[in-house]
């Protein structure tokens, strides 16, 4: 079985016993600090992905003095409450999770992920050869997994990274990443870009579009760090990796969070609080060829499944599936609608209906082309006005595409 994980180690003391579990923070197993470093040297710089250019970039070993001073540990003491049959009122868990993070504005800005600091009561950043200093949360969007940390700059000096363009990155370019996996601090790894256009699931259950596949090791701990590119900007921030289901380590495919999305909210991030993207309230499954066997009016789309009450679609009148089909070993809702398009867009697949979703705002109203089912087995085309609201803090089933 697949499974992709979120970076990051979780050391938490339970019973008086040390337990070590990779969840949704990247950590400290406890021990003493390391402070190994593992850099990969080069004479030559790293080659283009396009070989008819000239290349102005660094070698790796470059990029990572030039770097590696402003990425930051980033360490989370984390408390939860946990069910006890000893205790009507449960128990408290406390852990500690640590990650990384980097230096965006010398005032003392840092941008990591929003699993880094998740239920975090007190967060702390430390340096290479550096004090360690208390760090406040200014802003979080758990949906795209990001997060802006703030600390003290007295006595410190800050290396800020410069944000590159993740939408001119392209499969082949050679990539680096730095960060802190398995509490190795200031860890200099490279590889590749490996795929554009990824989607992964956010800690709250949302999907994050186009995100940057890498084949450059990324391990826990790395939650947060930068992915770099040859001229060592950054172009991506760390988050999951796929572990082919053999383990919790790297495996070769790791995925980070594009610049350019933390870029866009950056402004309302520093000014604090929670990013909430718009929320349009249904579950849907791609309309492909796994599907033929419904001989469904259209050969692509999202077709709904479920639609949650309460939530703008159910409001505007979207309907979800009322019958279960059995498809491929899985069931499937079925008869509900199927959206074909957005504000003129074609929607080809769930994953089109999320990702167009994600880049309107709450309070915005679009026009939703849907084929509806009419009962005597043919199908009519509607269009259905839907005014969006601000995402909930999750959604129900994170393994379904949501809007």
């Amino acid at each position: 079985m697949k499974r992709t994980f979120l970076i990051p180690l979780l050391s938490a003391l339970i019973g008086g016993g040390l337990v070590v579990a990779v969840v949704a923070a990247a950590g400290d197993l406890g021990s003493s600090s390391k402070t190994v470093t593992i850099v990969q040297q080069a004479s030559t710089p790293i080659a283009p992905s396009n070989a008819s250019q000239q290349s102005s970039g660094l070698t790796p070993h470059q990029i990572y003095e030039k770097d590696a001073p402003g990425v930051a540990l980033v360490t989370s003491t984390i408390v939860r409450q946990t069910e006890s049959p000893f205790s009507l009122g449960g128990e408290s868990e406390q852990g500690t999770a640590t990650g990384s993070g980097f230096v965006i504005n010398s005032d003392g800005t840092i941008l990591t992920n929003y699993h880094v600091v998740e239920n975090a009561v007190k967060v702390e950043v430390s340096f290479e050869h550096g004090k360690t200093v208390e760090a406040k949360v200014v802003g979080k969007d758990p949906s795209n997994d990001l997060a802006v940390l703030h600390i003290p700059t007295e006595g410190l000096t800050m290396h800020v990274l410069t944000l590159g363009n993740s939408g001119k990155a392209q499969v082949g370019d050679p990539v680096l990443a730095i960060g802190n996996p398995f509490g190795y601090d200031r860890t200099l790894t490279t590889g590749v870009i490996s795929a554009l256009q990824r989607q992964i699931t956010s800690p709250n259950g949302f999907s994050i579009d186009n995100v940057l596949q890498t084949d450059a090791p990324i391990n826990p701990g790395n939650s947060g760090g930068p992915l770099l590119n040859e001229e060592g900007e950054v172009i991506g921030i760390n988050s999951q990796i796929e572990t082919g289901g053999s383990g919790d380590g790297s495996v070769g495919i790791g995925f980070s969070i594009p610049i350019d999305t933390a870029k866009s909210e950056l402004p309302q991030l520093e000014k604090g609080g929670t990013v909430s993207g718009a929320y349009l309230g249904v579950s849907t499954i791609s309309v492909d060829g796994s599907l033929s066997a419904l001989n469904l009016p259209v050969k692509s789309g999202a077709m709904v499944e479920t639609v949650e009450a309460g939530t703008p679609a159910a409001k505007a009148g979207l309907r979800g599936g009322n019958l279960e089909a059995q498809l491929g070993g899985g069931k499937v809702a079925v008869g509900g609608d199927i959206i074909v398009g957005v504000d003129g867009k074609a929607i080809n697949s769930a994953e089109d209906l999320s990702a167009l979703i994600g880049s309107k705002k709450p309070g915005d109203t679009i026009s939703v082309e849907v084929m509806r089912a009419t009962g005597n087995g043919s199908y009519e085309k509607k269009t259905i006005k839907v005014t969006l609201t601000a995402r909930p803090n999750s959604i129900k089933n994170p393994n379904t595409p949501e809007g």
